[in-house]
């Protein structure tokens, strides 16, 4: 495989050392070209010869939000917070699938690129960071799919809409905190990629994708708002429909998430240096 020669250089040790010393954000800005080298790569193995192309995009939420309504909105009577249920739901699942897609793409990212990891140096984050991007793409069209949906139900956020840009920030923080930690932890242990998916799932129903977090009160909306998905969720509710500001759960999310990504990032620092020998 081609790797951009600015990025890409043979493995030495003064190149060992440059990795686990350097600036790790430098390092990733340089490395952009091959971060979007990887990305490319990913999304054209993901669309190559499929055939239905959106549409598989798009299923996974609407078919998700048409159970979620049923059993939720119409069965359980669960609140939504004065949205439509069909659209406070598609909301949280959107976010959802690009968190969930993203971490379990980058849980496998250095073992997938095990070749390049033992023969060739380049930041080792670009390889997890890369990961995120093609995701992205399915989370653009996906909000169109919002915007439709809102537009049916004359639903808008007004002003609220410029908040969507600390939606997406925030979303990608969570992302890639939990997606550093995982990547690393897939290196040395293998287990790991066999127990992402059912993590995942479980995670998926401790957060507020098929219901509000308002659901929770007192000692125990704190513990629930550690969840840094609690958070991410209700500032996408509030910046894209208008739903009522998350409040103080939303510093607590934001506070894990930081949290979290600083951990990971600590972690695979030093972590990386044996990369080459373990994986």
């Amino acid at each position: 495989m081609p790797m951009p020669p600015e990025t890409a250089v043979p493995w030495t040790e003064n190149t060992e050392r440059g990795l686990v010393h350097g600036a790790p954000w430098t390092a990733l800005w340089r490395a952009r070209e091959l971060i979007g080298y990887f990305a490319l790569r990913d999304l054209k193995l993901r669309y190559r010869q499929a055939a239905f192309g959106v549409v598989w995009v798009l299923f996974q939420p609407v078919a998700s939000v048409a159970i979620f309504t049923v059993v939720f909105g119409r069965l359980a009577g669960i609140s939504s917070q004065g949205i439509p249920y069909p659209l406070f739901a598609l909301v949280g699942m959107v976010t959802w699938t690009y968190f969930a897609s993203s971490v379990q793409a980058a849980s496998s990212s250095l073992v997938t690129n095990a070749n390049l990891v033992t023969k060739v140096y380049f930041p080792r984050m670009a390889a997890p960071a890369a990961a995120l991007l093609p995701p992205g793409v399915d989370l653009g069209i996906s909000l169109l799919l919002v915007a439709g949906v809102a537009a049916y139900y004359q639903e808008s956020p007004g002003l609220r809409i410029v908040g969507a840009v600390a939606w997406l920030v925030f979303l990608l923080v969570a992302a890639l905190g939990v997606s550093l930690w995982l990547s690393a932890l897939n290196v040395r242990y293998r287990d790991v990629q066999h127990a992402v998916a059912p993590i995942l799932q479980l995670w998926l129903f401790a957060s507020p994708v098929a219901y509000p977090s308002t659901l929770f009160s007192g000692w125990q909306e704190l513990v629930y708002a550690v969840n840094p998905m609690v958070g991410v969720i209700g500032l996408g509710r509030w910046s894209l429909l208008g739903a009522p500001w998350p409040g103080w759960p939303l510093a607590v999310s934001a506070v894990t998430a930081g949290v979290v990504l600083v951990g990971g990032w600590t972690y695979f620092n030093r972590a990386q240096r044996s990369f080459a020998d373990v994986i």
